[in-house]
């Protein structure tokens, strides 16, 4: 984050924080949104499988990389879950769990037998659907009753902590065919249902919290700006996830709950999808008025490529209940702009590891101050 210190610069430290599983999520997602790509999907298999195995690698790299790092030096982590603005991405470690477990279900039978796969994929699941319905309720619950923040505080990265129960409800959908008995599938399939309501609900707030300090108090201009993009997140999952479990709901609950909840994929999705594209558009704006004014790279930018995927796969849900090519057209152009945020995004973490910098975090939570201008 940009730091407006004055007359002194911040104490860095070398170590590696939970923002680092963005990379995670952002390497994951392009396999899944390219295993039900329209069109095209039957080129992308081998493709989605070299994806997914490379996230995979990352994601055990990282996990063991922040195990060491908690173990040998406690105090980092304390300091981070401390940070009201490092915290808030400790969301990232579950979601980047949730999503592997969806790649396995997609690709792990070119490297598994049946059983193998399903206990990896449930065991991801479960432990990043727990972790993530902690992460929901301690880090918001911390930032209204430790971390002291200022009026325009607000930015993407607080919709972190609420946006795993979405991706839960998401790759859910994905489990809930496999349960033998009816009753777990019902149950399931609510579950996921109310797990979409925690973080539709936390999200909407959250984004009409940004949308006021934009207004009010305008951007930072520096790495803030690209975690404006997180907002597609909650967005372009929760149309994922209302169009995959209503597809769910016609083979699980009767009529007319079924076709009520099917419906809701398309009464639900193409509104919300509307404002996605919108949305876009304003912080597009905001990101090229932030390079022009030298925005440096950061980790915050891995904030372009999981949200995107996630309306590339809230795009192709469409397109499937709608069957309309437009929405066919529009999932695989999101996926090439997917394509080259994370080639943007890597090739930026691979300099900034090669100049050291990335991995020096401050040792105080840094000032970001949000201000307008005319340029």
């Amino acid at each position: 984050m940009v730091t407006n210190i004055e007359n002194e610069e911040p104490e860095l430290n070398v170590e590696i924080g939970p923002n680092w599983f963005a990379s995670v999520m952002g390497t994951g997602i392009i396999a899944n949104a390219a295993a039900g790509l329209p069109i095209v999907d039957q080129h992308l298999n081998q493709v989605g499988f070299v994806i997914w195995v490379i996230a995979s690698l990352m994601l055990i790299i990282m996990l063991l990389i922040k195990t060491v790092q908690t173990i040998i030096r406690p105090q980092i982590i304390k300091r981070q879950f401390n940070d009201p603005v490092m915290a808030q991405f400790f969301g990232a470690p579950p979601m980047a769990l949730l999503t592997i477990s969806g790649g396995t279900l997609l690709f792990g039978q070119h490297l598994f037998t049946q059983e193998t796969l399903m206990v990896i994929a449930w065991s991801l699941w479960i432990t990043g659907t727990i972790i993530g319905l902690i992460t929901a309720v301690i880090i918001p619950y911390r930032l209204f009753t430790h971390h002291e923040v200022r009026a325009d505080a607000a930015f993407g990265g607080w919709l972190m902590p609420v946006v795993p129960p979405m991706v839960s409800a998401a790759v859910g959908a994905m489990f809930i065919p496999l349960l033998q008995d009816t009753l777990l599938q019902q149950t399931l399939l609510y579950a996921c249902y109310a797990m979409f309501g925690v973080s539709l609900m936390g999200a909407m707030i959250i984004i009409t919290l940004i949308w006021g300090r934009l207004a009010h108090s305008g951007s930072s201009g520096g790495a803030r700006v690209p975690t404006l993009w997180i907002v597609l997140g909650p967005l372009g999952q929760s149309i994922t996830a209302a169009g995959a479990l209503g597809t769910v709901a016609l083979t699980v609950v009767e009529q007319p709950i079924a076709g009520s909840l099917n419906s809701l994929a398309i009464l639900y999705g193409i509104p919300v999808w509307g404002f996605a594209v919108y949305w876009s558009i304003l912080a597009g704006f905001l990101t090229l008025r932030a390079l022009r004014r030298k925005m440096p790279f950061a980790l915050t930018w891995w904030a372009f490529t999981f949200p995107v995927g996630t309306c590339v796969t809230g795009t192709t849900q469409l397109a499937l209940h709608t069957r309309l090519p437009v929405f066919e057209w529009a999932a695989i152009i999101l996926f090439t702009l997917l394509i080259l945020a994370w080639i943007i995004a890597a090739w930026g973490t691979i300099k900034g590891l090669k100049a050291g910098h990335i991995i020096k975090n401050p040792i105080s939570p840094p000032i970001v101050v949000a201000k307008k201008g005319s340029k």
